[in-house]
């Protein structure tokens, strides 16, 4: 009996530790996606994409535009050393460039949209066959 008592497993359990044992675990083991998941994803995929583009194209443009327009109409051009005619003639040019890439952004969102829905849609119309069934 004494031989016995030495011999014993002691531990202690804590419901904390092995939750946080879990979440290590599950960032270091490898899940598959289940098919929704990745439906999903592809279709965010095509849509962030297209916005992100315009919005890069619009935002350029915008700032371009604002430029022209400060330059135009208030003293910046004097600042820079130039005349109040040419700063006004200047401004007003480089505002009108910079209209170019606003207007442009909304046709650049569907160009882009169109072109990543084209790569997508083998693997969308697969899995939304499969989900289907």
């Amino acid at each position: 009996m004494d031989n016995n008592q030495n011999n014993r497993f002691y531990y202690t359990y804590s419901a904390k530790e092995q939750e946080e044992i879990k979440r290590i675990r599950e960032k270091y083991t490898h899940r598959e996606e289940d098919k929704m998941a990745r439906l999903r994803r592809l279709d965010q995929s095509v849509m962030q994409k297209a916005q992100a583009a315009s919005l890069i194209l619009g935002i350029l443009g915008a700032l371009l535009l604002g430029f022209g327009m400060s330059l135009a109409m208030t003293d910046l051009g004097a600042a820079m050393g130039m005349g109040r005619v040419a700063a006004m003639v200047i401004g007003i040019i480089v505002g009108l460039v910079g209209c170019a890439p606003v207007a442009m952004a909304y046709p650049i969102y569907r160009l882009v949209l169109e072109k990543e829905r084209a790569k997508v849609t083998p693997e969308i119309l697969r899995l939304t066959d499969e989900l289907l069934k």
